[in-house]
Formats: C-alpha cells, structure tokens, sequence
C-alpha cells in the first residue's frame, strides 16, 4: 500500500492504533474532532481522556483539519463507532483520493440495517475500497506497545495481505483473510456474548458459569455467522474465539463491565460505549430470520429490552431441555 495512513477518530482505538502505526516508521497522522485531545496528543504525547497516561510517542502528528490528515492518505483507517460510519463516511468520502483503501476498526452491525461495516463502505465507497481489522486487542495493550495480533480482512486476499503488511509492527502482527464475514460477525456477535458473560460475573456465579456460557456461546457465534457465510477456521481464529476469550475474561473490555453493572443493578448511566448493547436486537434477529437457535443471543436481547428480568433469564437457560452437547 503507497501513501500515508490516516487514522480518523481519536479515541482509545485510534489513537492506539495510530502510535502503533509510527512507532513502526510509518507515515501516518491522527484526525479527531476534539480539540483538547489533539492538543494533549500534539503537547504532552497523552490522550487523558481516553488514555490517561500511557506515554504516545513524540513522531505522532494529530490534527483536527480534516483534509490536511486526509491529504496523500492511500490508507484510511475509520475508527469511529459502528452506528455513526455510515453518515461520517458519506460525509467525508469526497474529500478522499479515488483509490484510498477504507479499513474499518469497529466491531459492530449497523441498527438500522443489518449490515456490517464493510457492506457499508462497499454501499457507498465501491467493493474493491473495503477492509477490516478485528481480533483480540485492547487500546491500551496496544497504545503501550504490548505484543497484540488481529486480522485484517479484504474481499481479495493479496489486499488483505498488503494491508497487513502496511499495518503490522514489531508489537503488532496483523494475519490477512479474505473472509470478511467470518472477521466482523466474529468481532460483533462477541460483544452481545461479553455482556451475558459480564452478568454471570456481576451475579457472583463462579467462574464455572462464565466458562459455560462462553462455550455455548461460541456455539451460538458459530451457527449464526456460518449461516451466513462465515468459514469455520475464521471463527476458531483471532477475530472469533480470541476475540471472545477476550472479552468475557477482562474488565477492560466495555461490554464485559456494562455486563457486570447489570448483573449487581448498579446505574448504567455514564458507562463508556458498549457496541453490544446496539448488536443485540440485531444478533438476535439475523438468529430468528436463519431459523437459528441462539439463546443466550436471545436473552441478551430481551434483558437489554426490558421484556425480561436476569432472574428470568437465567431460569429459562438452566432449565432448556437437555439435549447432546453437539
């Protein structure tokens, strides 16, 4: 891949990604609408806000103008959240090179239609545009210059390829597939699995449970995403099990924390973002219209509704007929 890459969005996971990007010689600059950040990250080499005080190294340029960071970018990673990239990527497309690569970041589904994110850039930036990095990764790990590997998928491999080239440092291994499916219903189905995950947590049920749950609900990650069209090594992979192991394992992972808030019945208000919380209603109804059986997926989804209680819940699961385990 030629020119620059431009990470939009300076949150944790872009600006993560962005030092990661520098520490490995590249050129790459970091766009973020938030003064205040691109001031810190410019003057102290800190994000606060989303980063406290992991040290950012001095090589990394941020700037809030966008056409300047967008200037000779043939790499655009959109580190924004899966709800939002729809309206920001129709809204900056025109401002891009014709032939600049978009690769996603965010582990979601679109509520509104069901697609993922690279459906979305294939919609509105053409097919041969499109790209996603997922896998088991925390910004902080990252920022800090910890060992982390995703996977970065194209809908042709040798793309994936250079993209995993251009992207890969000493610290970060990037591994290329062409199964864009398989990477982001992996990254997306897992983040409805860590709040039931987180809930078994808050509950005070033993690890035990957590490990149970995070089993059948692999299963169930593995049913709904080959229905539609997910290969099986993929999600055995980084962006599936990895991912999974993750996220129902740790407290840095905002959709295992938002899980435990709900499990001991503490205030959700004020919790940073936790993209199950939007995949749920989404994961479930893919389930239902392939006819799959799913239901931790499902009662996720009513919990989050309000149609049910987590007492309720975990009646229903424990007291499923009992069947073979495969």
């Amino acid at each position: 891949m030629t020119g620059r890459i431009t990470v939009l969005g300076a949150g944790a996971w872009g600006t993560a990604l962005a030092a990661s990007f520098v520490r490995a010689g590249r050129d790459c600059v970091l766009w973020g609408r938030d003064a205040e950040t691109v001031a810190a990250i410019g003057e102290r080499h800190r994000n606060p806000r989303y980063l406290g005080d992991i040290a950012l190294p001095d090589g990394l340029v941020a700037t809030t103008d966008l056409d300047a960071a967008l200037d000779d970018a043939g790499v655009i990673v959109l580190a924004v959240p899966a709800q939002t990239l729809r309206a920001f990527l129709a809204g900056m497309l025109n401002k891009a090179a014709p032939d600049a690569v978009f690769v996603s970041v965010a582990k979601g589904i679109d509520g509104e239609t069901g697609r993922t994110m690279s459906e979305i850039i294939d919609e509105i930036a053409g097919r041969d545009r499109s790209a996603v990095l997922s896998g088991p990764s925390f910004a902080t790990d990252v920022a800090a210059g910890l060992p982390t590997a995703v996977t970065v998928a194209a809908h042709d491999l040798e793309t994936a390829r250079s993209l995993a080239e251009t992207l890969s440092s000493m610290t970060l291994r990037c591994y290329a597939t062409d199964d864009l499916t398989g990477v982001e219903l992996g990254g997306a189905l897992k983040n409805v699995l860590a709040i039931a995950a987180g809930i078994v947590h808050g509950r005070n049920l033993g690890v035990s449970a957590v490990a149970a749950l995070t089993t059948r609900g692999f299963a169930e990650l593995q049913r709904v995403a080959a229905a539609l069209g997910a290969r099986p090594e993929t999600l055995a992979g980084l962006s599936g099990l990895g991912d999974l192991i993750l996220t129902c394992t740790s407290d840095k992972s905002r959709n295992f924390t938002y899980g435990v808030a709900l499990g001991r019945g503490n205030d959700l208000a004020g919790l940073k973002l936790a993209e199950g919380v939007h995949t749920a209603a989404v994961a479930a109804e893919l389930a239902r219209e392939h006819g799959i059986d799913a239901p931790i997926i499902f009662a996720v989804d009513a919990i989050l509704a309000g149609r049910i209680t987590i007492d309720q819940a975990m009646e229903g699961l424990m007291s499923r007929p009992l069947k073979n385990e495969t």
